[in-house]
C-alpha cells in the first residue's frame, strides 16, 4: 500500500518491468566487469494540466566507452520503442562518455506510474494520483521507492533468472568485487505542477525540482511527493481586501493632509491678524 493525495491510500499499479530492466542489467555487468560506470537520471516534468514526459537518460563514462565501444548501441530498445518511448543517441560527449536519452509522454497519472514502474529498479512500486476537489484545488502526489535490494540481482526479473538459472555474470561480479555504489547510480528528479506540499526526502532545486539519489546498499528511500495546484485567481484573492484598505488608507491619508494644511493656514493668517492688531494698538498709543 501507498500513500497518495489526501491522505488516501491506494494499491500501487501493477507493473511488471520489461526489458528496459534487462538492458540495463546487461549494461552494468559489463560495468562491473570493466571497473568503469553507469548513470541515470530519471526526470519527471508534468504540466498545469497534469500532462507531461518522463526522460530517461544513461551515460556510460568515459573508461567504459573506451573499452565497450558498442556498450550503448548494441542495447536492444524495440520494446521500449514499440511501448511508447522514443530514443535519441547515443551520443558521444566532449569528455568521452556516451548518453542515451529516452522520453516518454504521459497523459494521466495511471500512465505516469505505468512508465516509471516499466523502468525498474530502483524505482519500485510507484503509484500516482491527481486530485480535485469541491473548490477546484488539484492535488498531485507521486509514490514509491528507490531499492536495490538484491544488490546486482535487483536488475534480474524472475522470467530472466529462469532462463539463465541464476543471475548473469554472477561469478564474474562476485569475482570483481565491485559494489553497486562502484558501478551505478541512479537519480530520480520529480517537478509536480503547483506549490510543494510535502517531499520529506530529496533536495529541491532552484527549479523547484526535488532530486533523490537512490541508495544502493539495500535501503530504501521514500519518493513520496505532493503539490497542490490552486484555483486560478485564489492566489490574488487577498489583493482586492488588501487594494480596499490600501485605497482607504489613501483617502484617510489625503483628508488628513488636507485638514492640516489648512489648520496650518488658518493658524498662519491668525498670527498675522494678531500681529497687524497689535501694530495697530501701538499705533494708536502712541
Amino acid at each position: 500500500m501507498t500513500r497518495l493525495a489526501g491522505g488516501r491510500l491506494r494499491r500501487c499499479f501493477p507493473v511488471t518491468p520489461g526489458r528496459l530492466t534487462r538492458c540495463v542489467l546487461i549494461v552494468i555487468a559489463a560495468v562491473v566487469l570493466t571497473s568503469c560506470r553507469l548513470d541515470v537520471v530519471v526526470t519527471v516534468d508534468l504540466e498545469a494540466d497534469g500532462t507531461g514526459v518522463v526522460t530517461l537518460e544513461a551515460t556510460a563514462d568515459a573508461e567504459l566507452v573506451e573499452m565497450v565501444p558498442d556498450v550503448i548501441d548494441d542495447l536492444r530498445l524495440d520494446d521500449a520503442i514499440e511501448n511508447g518511448w522514443q530514443t535519441d543517441g547515443p551520443v558521444e560527449r566532449p569528455d568521452g562518455s556516451a548518453v542515451i536519452t529516452m522520453i516518454h509522454p504521459v497523459s494521466s497519472p495511471e500512465e505516469l506510474a505505468n512508465v516509471l514502474n516499466s523502468i525498474g529498479p530502483p524505482l519500485s512500486g510507484v503509484a500516482a494520483a491527481r486530485t480535485p476537489d469541491e473548490t477546484g484545488q488539484v492535488t498531485n502526489a507521486i509514490d514509491g521507492e528507490l531499492v536495490l535490494p538484491d544488490g546486482f540481482g535487483s536488475f534480474a526479473d524472475d522470467d530472466l533468472v529462469a532462463r539463465v538459472g541464476g543471475l548473469p555474470f554472477a561469478e564474474e561480479i562476485t569475482a570483481s568485487g565491485t559494489t553497486p555504489s562502484d558501478a551505478f547510480g541512479f537519480t530520480l528528479r520529480v517537478d509536480l505542477p503547483g506549490e510543494l506540499v510535502s517531499a520529506e526526502t530529496g533536495t529541491e532545486l532552484d527549479d523547484g525540482t526535488i532530486e533523490r539519489i537512490a541508495p544502493t546498499d539495500g535501503s530504501a528511500l521514500d519518493i513520496y511527493t505532493e503539490t497542490v495546484q490552486r484555483p486560478a485567481g485564489e492566489e490574488s484573492t487577498w489583493a482586492g481586501p488588501l487594494a480596499t484598505v490600501s485605497m482607504i488608507a489613501l483617502v484617510v491619508w489625503v483628508v488628513l493632509a488636507a485638514a492640516f494644511i489648512v489648520f496650518v493656514a488658518i493658524a498662519r493668517r491668525r498670527r498675522r491678524r494678531r500681529r497687524h492688531q497689535r501694530a495697530l494698538s501701538r499705533l494708536d498709543r502712541g
